[in-house]
């Protein structure tokens, strides 16, 4: 049986000379490994006490829908600026070479409520943060962090040292 970490391909050298890009396209496009990505962060999650499923623009959406819809919980969109029709609290955060914000409705969070973030990737831990505080912005309590991979070597986690964070695979690198 294969585990998740043979369903990533990586790229050396890319997006510049020393980096290993981890890509998750090819788990995606396999049938079998897109389910065990899914049941992968869903044991993440089993029997945690939570209320809705949130997850940032795009991987997010990608393995945060099938969450939420297997775990029978709402979806909660971050989006990037702009893109959200209704009234939106944003938060901007900081990006290797400059800033990026991310917005969410205002009325996508109940006061009290308990959400985990799902995400693809730990990288430098600026989006996971930034859709933390979004949540806590509208009175809600993230309860868990969860992405299918991390790049320890980016040191993301040390953004994130306040909240319970798992991933499914770890790479020690960038």
């Amino acid at each position: 049986m294969k585990k998740i970490e043979d369903y990533v391909r990586t790229i050396p050298d890319f997006p510049e000379p020393g980096v290993m890009f981890r890509d998750i396209t090819t788990i995606l496009q396999d049938a079998d490994g897109f389910h065990l990505a899914i049941d992968e962060l869903n044991k993440l999650i089993e029997g945690l006490d939570f209320d809705a499923i949130v997850g940032a623009e795009s991987r997010g959406f990608i393995l945060g829908a099938p969450l939420a819809y297997e775990q029978h919980k709402p979806f909660i969109l971050i989006r990037k600026k702009g893109k959200l029709p209704f009234e939106t609290v944003s938060q901007e955060y900081e990006l290797e070479y400059g800033t990026a914000t991310i917005e969410m409705h205002k009325d996508a969070i109940v006061p009290g409520q308990k959400v985990v973030i799902v995400d693809d990737l730990i990288a430098t831990g600026g989006t996971l943060e930034a859709s933390a505080k979004l949540v806590e912005t509208l009175g809600g309590e993230v309860v868990k962090i969860i992405c299918l991979m991390e790049l320890a070597g980016l040191k993301g986690r040390d953004k994130l040292t306040k909240y319970d964070v798992e991933s499914v695979i770890t790479y020690d690198g960038k």
